[in-house]
């Protein structure tokens, strides 16, 4: 069953954002992680949640997410992000 990994992401610099974001792809793909949302406009339709910049990637399965997160490739592009930006993760499996 799908499970999918929510981001709420707060950049603090955007030069070392970005060198993380030039690693998470391919640590995605190797699990089979896919992109469904990466940045884009957000229109609250009700209440409020504020969210500087929103991800959203689906997996296969909790286990495949996890496995991701663990990972030796995710783990260097979150060295990479630390002092970056500020983020919020969870993973959600239905």
């Amino acid at each position: 069953m799908a499970a999918y990994v929510i981001v709420q992401i707060e950049v603090t610099d955007p030069a070392q954002y970005a060198r993380y974001q030039a690693l998470t792809p391919a640590s995605l793909a190797k699990y089979g992680g896919r992109f469904l949302v990466r940045g884009g406009t957000l229109e609250h339709l009700e209440g409020r949640w504020e969210v500087p910049r929103l991800v959203i990637v689906e997996f296969d399965s909790a286990a495949r997410a996890r496995e991701w997160y663990d990972s030796p490739e995710y783990r260097e592009a979150r060295r990479v992000r630390a002092g970056a930006a500020r983020v919020t993760m969870t993973l959600v499996a239905p």
